[in-house]
């Protein structure tokens, strides 16, 4: 018979630490309902606590990945999930390691799976979420530490599509390279991307063929250019792409699109892009 182990470091201790806030529910008193109530804008029965249950992995200690529990006052946690993390780093556990640099939704550092779903901690607000929130590193990525992942192999496959421009006619001497409105518009939204890498990491197709599908973050940039009317290697643009596993173990999953926090559309980009080849074949 057939054994399958996991690999080593895979399997989560769900019993990690445990960080009350006694004094912080000391410190709410009686009426902690309405005061809560009041820090969350009004909300009638809002938590006077707030949970936090976060992946802890230290690579250089011998223990395994861990879920820790933060309680924290409502009142301490800020408004967006990034508020109560730096609020927890520096106010209860020092070695809490994530990244994050903006704090306005364009960075991309942030990004980490909050309650199952892929987004950035900046723009996730804490009202929109149940009491109880779990943090986890971007699913299906080598961690680094906590709650940072390993993204070598996602900006390796980010750079395979030479995102920059490509042009043997020299540029204009008094005056840079134009485009038609229209033309501009359309390179605008892929052009968005902050590659924060949720949409790859959100993909199914990406998890189990990451060393060889490029994935949506990577594809959406390969868009981008190939649909750049400054741009001159179009042609050798698409057939690097035309592959069976660069691009096409893409199956319309949709997930990239459902999780993109600039509200862009990678599935419809890597649709356009086989339009693309099969009209250019036939």
């Amino acid at each position: 018979m057939a054994q399958f182990f996991l690999p080593k470091g895979s399997r989560i201790n769900p019993r990690g630490r445990v960080h009350r806030a006694a004094a912080a529910q000391a410190d709410a008193g009686p009426s902690a309902s309405g005061g809560a109530a009041r820090e969350r804008g009004g909300e009638a029965g809002a938590p006077a606590i707030r949970v936090f249950r976060i992946y802890r992995f230290d690579p250089d200690s011998s223990e395994g990945p861990r879920v820790d529990t933060f309680e924290v006052s409502a009142k301490s946690c800020g408004q967006m999930v990034l508020d109560a993390l730096i609020h927890i780093k520096s106010a209860i556990d020092s070695t809490l390691t994530f990244r994050r640099s903006c704090r306005e939704g364009i960075c991309g550092s942030c990004a980490m799976n909050i309650n199952g779903i892929n987004c950035l901690a900046c723009t996730t607000a804490l009202a929109d979420l149940k009491s109880e929130v779990k943090i986890y590193p971007l699913p299906h990525m080598p961690v680094v530490k906590d709650l940072v992942p390993d993204l070598t192999k996602f900006y390796a496959q980010y750079a395979s599509i030479e995102p920059w421009l490509k042009s043997d006619t020299p540029a204009p001497p008094d005056r840079e390279r134009l485009q038609s409105k229209a033309e501009q518009e359309r390179i605008d939204r892929p052009a968005a991307c902050i590659l924060c890498a949720c949409c790859s990491t959100g993909c199914p197709s990406y998890w189990w063929n990451s060393d060889r599908y490029l994935g949506p973050a990577a594809l959406l940039a390969a868009y981008r250019w190939i649909v750049d009317t400054r741009d001159e290697a179009t042609g050798e643009r698409l057939d690097q792409l035309e592959d069976p596993f660069r691009l096409y173990r893409c199956h319309t999953i949709m997930n990239c699109t459902d999780v993109c926090p600039k509200d862009l559309n990678p599935a419809k980009t890597i649709a356009e892009i086989k339009k693309m080849l099969a009209t250019r074949r036939y």
